[in-house]
């Protein structure tokens, strides 16, 4: 799977950080445990999108 996927749902996670900023570069904004979510193979590979940090956060 491509890093412009999340690695949660596999839809397309529209991150921007290779043109600069984005909005998944807070590292705070990711609860510790919506990362342990993540396979193994993809962690620092692919963002998760946010949706999926919407719906894990229950918001």
């Amino acid at each position: 799977m491509s890093g412009n996927y999340c690695p949660l749902c596999g839809e397309e996670n529209k991150c921007t950080v290779k043109q600069g900023y984005c909005w998944c570069e807070k590292e705070s904004a990711f609860p510790e445990g919506i990362i342990k979510l993540i396979p193994v193979q993809c962690i620092g590979k692919q963002c998760i999108c946010h949706k999926c940090l919407v719906n894990y956060k229950g918001e």
